[in-house]
């Protein structure tokens, strides 16, 4: 059997593709960053359908990742649209998507983008399996779309809770799903419980050795903030629209998905901060 994993050298896909084993196909962008994943690999892009066809060739099952919503763009649609082209011609027999909670058309930013990513699945006629997962608790060692000033978090989310899902939980039910697959079923992956942002800087203050604050901002002064830092006022706006959503609970449910696909119970926000203690004091000394 033979997997090709996009977005193989991702935060998700690395992880993934050490899961998968010998069976695994890296897409990749860069010949170096293939070569170190210590896989085999295809170099290309998403925008080239000849490498797509290329790595696609006696490929079983795919994969389905990218990079999310940039400022001004949304080439996640084209692209991820263009490997589903692909695999249907190639004849793939199961399509797994990472996607995000509550996609779906007409969303904002990512969750727009992947649910008209997951309509275009559902309607090619290939099998699929969606993952939507929570956020990442990644966002936390890495700095990404986590906003910050000053080295204390800002957001709007008042003081709703988020069951942020630890990245190596999603790739073990990607993994899960490749191997056994779960066919037209859609996952919701969240960690074990939910936590306010002002519960999550106090736990970053113990391991960073600093105190690390939870600022609360109205909407439209935190999309002020954004635009101040450097981002497009349209896409600010976007950005704190989805975070006072999420101050509505939205993101607060847990799910049993991981331990569904896995056998094993999602790691807390605790076991995070311990196996990636280094990283988070790193990205936090540059906050």
């Amino acid at each position: 059997m033979a997997i090709l994993v996009t977005g193989a050298t991702g935060t998700i896909g690395r992880h993934l593709v050490r899961r998968v084993g010998d069976d695994v196909i890296a897409f990749v962008r860069d010949k170096a960053k293939g070569h170190a994943l210590g896989c085999r690999y295809v170099v290309g892009a998403f925008t080239d359908h000849d490498s797509l066809a290329r790595a696609m060739r006696g490929v079983d099952r795919v994969f389905l990742n990218g990079a999310g919503a940039v400022p001004g763009e949304q080439p996640m649609i084209p692209h991820q649209r263009a490997v589903i082209d692909a695999a249907a011609e190639a004849g793939v027999e199961h399509v797994v998507k990472l996607s995000v909670w509550h996609a779906r058309i007409g969303g904002k930013l990512a969750e727009g983008a992947h649910g008209v990513i997951e309509e275009y699945l559902k309607a090619s006629g290939l099998p699929w399996t969606i993952l939507q997962p929570n956020g990442f608790m990644q966002n936390y060692s890495t700095g990404t779309a986590v906003a910050t000033e000053g080295g204390h978090l800002i957001g709007s989310y008042g003081d709703s809770r988020v069951s942020y899902v630890d990245c190596e939980d999603i790739a073990a039910s990607a993994a899960a799903v490749l191997a056994n697959p779960q066919p037209d079923r859609t996952f919701v992956l969240t960690g074990p419980e939910a936590l306010t942002h002002s519960e999550i800087a106090d736990k970053l203050s113990t391991v960073v050795g600093r105190e690390i604050r939870y600022i609360d901002l109205p909407p439209t002064e935190f999309a002020n903030r954004l635009t101040a830092a450097g981002l497009p006022a349209p896409f600010a706006a976007d950005v704190a629209a989805l975070f006072a959503e999420v101050a509505t609970g939205k993101l607060a449910p847990t799910t049993s998905d991981v331990a569904t696909l896995t056998s094993h119970s999602p790691r807390t926000f605790d076991d995070f901060l311990r196996t990636n203690t280094e990283s988070i004091k790193e990205a936090w000394s540059k906050a």
